[in-house]
């Protein structure tokens, strides 16, 4: 009886294989369209932008485009490594050997900051350009900037409070140690470090930070205050504040995003199940906020008063996207991997994407810097480009 009924369902199984089959080859058809299309958009737009760059006669570094100005940079400004990380990004996506000449240019640029002591960004500013140049080039040469930016970055390490100070003190503020969430994205250069060297002093000190960041700057439903100010001598909280977010008791967009993707890196490199759990955590927070969108671009500011009717941070949705890629591969707690999916066909839709030519030639619109400050508000930003390239690297190689 049972080989009878196996008979008869037989030509139902193959059929239902058959069509599931051919469904997930329609899947990978169009997820390598995606990839491929994406990427010749890139191709373009920063073809045109590093052409407009060379016609100049400068080794220029643009950040944004503002009311049809170019906002360019130094090399100590403290996103000077994200055009240059992407020139590396779109080298490894489309795998062609003219963009090495303009990456290892714009990279080697900033060679000067793996000196810099009185900032916590060399981390974001070396190890998107001449991290990612050391990844796909093995330049030997960009490991010795790597090891010294780390050496200028732990010189900022406060061994009283365990935490790396990221601004300097400001009386006005009435800051004394300040620690923006932000820096949980500067702790990669440290266990890049450490690898480097052999040396641990750097992985100590990435871990430490991560542990009092974990303690101190985190709400109990997993949101992140923005500014945390420690006594620098004892370690005591004195203060809990936002500088570019809507209230000191407001979920920054940016910010969350910042910790989810750090503490993400930081399970990469320790193991340790709670940094893992830190993420998931902070993820649960912005999957169940009422005002997650649902195209997944989340608002400048969770807590932001005039919801559905203010700006996007199209900034905030990349960084999140690239972080949720990585996440997937270690965690089932959710469907990581569709969630970043959604996220990225809303930001290569005409809602987010710029037309070829336009938008100054970068790639994303609509991202916010600092709206309290009136600075960089509904604009294109160069680190918005950074994580929508990386993230669309890591889709391509999960889905090899």
């Amino acid at each position: 009886m049972k080989r009878l009924i196996l008979l008869l369902c037989l030509p139902f199984i193959l059929v239902s294989f058959s069509f599931c089959k051919g469904k997930n080859k329609k899947s990978e058809s169009a997820n390598a369209d995606y990839i491929a299309e994406n990427t010749d958009f890139a191709a373009k737009q920063y073809g045109l932008m590093t052409k407009m760059i060379e016609d100049s006669g400068k080794i220029l570094n643009p950040k944004s485009f503002i009311n049809g100005k170019y906002k360019f940079i130094p090399p100590t400004e403290w996103t000077s490594g994200f055009f240059p990380g992407s020139l590396w990004y779109v080298y490894e996506l489309t795998g062609d050997e003219k963009w090495k000449m303009p990456a290892e240019k714009h990279t080697e640029a900033l060679d000067t900051v793996q000196y810099l002591t009185n900032t916590h960004d060399v981390g974001f500013m070396i190890n998107c350009s001449y991290g990612n140049g050391l990844r796909l080039t093995g330049n030997k040469a960009y490991e010795k900037v790597i090891v010294q930016a780390a050496k200028s970055l732990i010189t900022r390490y406060k061994p009283g409070a365990g935490i790396i100070q990221s601004w300097n003190a400001n009386p006005k503020k009435d800051w004394k140690c300040p620690v923006i969430i932000d820096n949980m994205m500067n702790l990669e250069l440290l266990f890049k470090a450490t690898k480097l060297t052999g040396d641990s002093t750097f992985y100590r000190i990435a871990v430490s930070h991560a542990d009092q960041t974990m303690k101190n700057h985190y709400r109990p439903d997993y949101s992140t205050w923005h500014v945390v100010d420690y006594d620098p001598v004892d370690g005591t909280v004195r203060h809990k504040n936002t500088h570019q977010g809507y209230s000191d008791e407001s979920a920054w967009s940016r910010g969350q995003s910042w910790g989810i993707y750090g503490f993400v890196m930081c399970y990469r490199e320790t193991s340790d199940p709670k940094y893992l759990h830190q993420a998931e955590k902070a993820l649960e927070f912005v999957a169940g906020h009422p005002h997650y969108p649902e195209d997944g671009v989340p608002y400048w500011d969770y807590d932001a008063p005039d919801i559905p009717n203010t700006y996007r941070d199209a900034s905030a949705a990349a960084i999140l996207a690239s972080a949720l890629y990585e996440i997937s591969t270690y965690s089932t707690k959710k469907d990581y991997k569709g969630w970043a999916d959604h996220i990225m066909n809303t930001l290569a839709s005409p809602a987010y994407r710029a037309k070829v030519g336009e938008n100054g030639y970068f790639l994303l619109m609509h991202s916010v810097g600092s709206l309290p400050h009136n600075s960089e508000v509904d604009v294109p930003l160069n680190y918005a480009d950074y994580y929508f390239l990386e993230a669309l690297k890591r889709k391509k190689e999960l889905e090899k």
